[in-house]
């Protein structure tokens, strides 16, 4: 079975009930059940103390009205392991589209650490309220070491998504990274890993175009330059990103919420040269698994959304932005400073 096949399969698996497990088969998933348990016991139990909560206000002095960013998902959206609210993913976006889109930001927070594609309901229910500008949501690295179903993964995420972009949200998903350049984890989990977390990613992809939302490809996160320099890019469990390791993910996430909330002016155009051109969905999901950083969003051709291999999507690669430094939150809304 082809890449774009199992993609697919995943997908359809997740839209229509159907198990999805034959895209790795039933002998590797008995054998991902049983090594993945021996890789949570080597990253050991959770930490008792919760990671900083990088809910608050942003950008003082900056004009309103805010924008509103709900924060969703997992481990990886709380910072689980650093130690200073300004080293959170949190706080490092809340902070950069502050500067980038100079106006106010309220961020909030409703990721919990340890949490699968299934908690997503509940956090939707929690963060509807606030009537979020954007939602940004990193999920899907503890379905894979509980090895969850991918359709059900799919499934959950792709609820989350409708439920959020109905109540008028812009949603950013950082898909599930490659697993398989995480260090406690040894063959032939690290393969198994690697194949299901890629595949995963992929039909995550499908679904949240299809629900109308954008995608980022985070495999570069968890991926090469992380094998490269793990005791850097991990923190001291040599599983979840260190300080170092959250703000690479800030930086590839950033760009594209700035440009999901349309304040990307310089970027309207694809171009050729940095790779960026338009897909059927599937086999740009597959693209994008493959070279990670891409954004994949719906778009037309011809004046229609679809063509016989299914919706159309753009590939972007979209430049970095200047790092800015996470700030702390107010926890209280101030006025903007006087001109």
């Amino acid at each position: 079975m082809s890449k774009a096949s199992a993609a697919r399969k995943l997908a359809a698996a997740a839209l229509y009930g159907g198990g999805g497990l034959s895209a790795l088969g039933a002998g590797l998933y008995g054998i991902l059940s049983a090594e993945a348990r021996i890789a949570r016991k080597t990253i050991g139990p959770a930490r008792d103390e919760p990671p900083p909560d990088a809910t608050g206000w942003y950008g003082r002095g900056r004009p309103g009205p805010a924008i509103r960013i709900a924060l969703l998902g997992d481990s990886s959206a709380a910072g689980y392991g650093v130690e200073r609210v300004e080293e959170t993913p949190g706080a490092l976006i809340a902070s950069a589209v502050a500067e980038h889109a100079d106006r106010r930001v309220y961020l909030r927070e409703y990721c919990v650490v340890g949490a699968k594609s299934s908690d997503l309901a509940a956090q939707v229910d929690r963060a509807l309220p606030i009537e979020p500008d954007a939602a940004v949501i990193l999920i899907g690295g503890n379905d894979v070491t509980h090895t969850v179903r991918p359709s059900h993964s799919v499934r959950s995420l792709s609820d989350g998504v409708r439920r959020l972009i109905g109540a008028g949200a812009t949603v950013v998903v950082g898909t599930c990274p490659d697993l398989g350049t995480v260090q406690p984890i040894a063959p032939p989990l690290r393969q198994v890993a690697r194949a299901w977390s890629r595949r995963l990613a992929a039909a995550q992809t499908i679904a949240v175009v299809e629900e109308g939302g954008r995608t980022v490809s985070l495999g570069d996160i968890l991926g090469p330059e992380f094998a490269a320099a793990p005791a850097l890019l991990f923190g001291p469990d040599q599983f979840h990103p260190s300080a170092e390791g959250y703000q690479a993910l800030a930086g590839v996430l950033v760009p594209s919420v700035l440009a999901a909330l349309e304040h990307a002016p310089d970027e309207a155009g694809l171009e050729a040269y940095r790779g960026e051109g338009v897909l059927p969905v599937t086999r740009a999901a597959v693209q994008a698994v493959n070279e990670p950083g891409t954004e994949l969003g719906g778009t037309e051709v011809g004046g229609r959304r679809a063509g016989v291999r299914g919706l159309w999507v753009e590939l972007r690669h979209r430049r970095g932005r200047k790092h800015v430094p996470g700030e702390a939150p107010e926890q209280h809304e101030t006025a903007p400073d006087p001109a």
